[in-house]
């Protein structure tokens, strides 16, 4: 499974943005997409999630109410949208697939696409 993120950008605290993370190959043995961030200095962290088949989604409790996780699965593509952004929220921004026991660890994926950047200005 290859991944591929996109609509990251610049954008002033308050703003939206809308990332979308694609997938191709083998997507129908996929679990679930994730969205993590990593901040200079930080280590990388989980942002959201959701099944691939059905409805459960996950949320950080630091964008809960903020940020929105969908999927369209006849595009194979997964969306986040990402309302009242913040400085805080400046990071690079990286779609995971098909974890296998923890959903909220890094370490538990088994596909990553390149990042796509988000810079939130005060």
């Amino acid at each position: 499974v290859q991944l591929q993120a996109s609509g990251g950008g610049l954008v002033q605290a308050g703003g939206s943005l809308r990332l979308s993370c694609t997938a191709s190959g083998r997507t129908s043995s996929v679990n679930n997409f994730s969205w993590f961030r990593q901040a200079p200095g930080k280590e990388r962290a989980f942002v959201a999630a959701v099944r691939w088949r059905g409805s459960p989604t996950y949320y950080a409790d630091s964008v809960r109410g903020r940020f929105t996780i969908s999927r369209d699965n006849t595009k194979d593509t997964v969306y986040l949208r990402m309302n009242n952004l913040q400085p805080e929220d400046t990071a690079t921004y990286y779609c995971a697939a098909d974890s296998q026991h923890d959903i909220y660890s890094r370490n538990d994926y088994n596909y990553w696409g390149p990042g796509t950047q988000v810079t939130v200005s005060s």
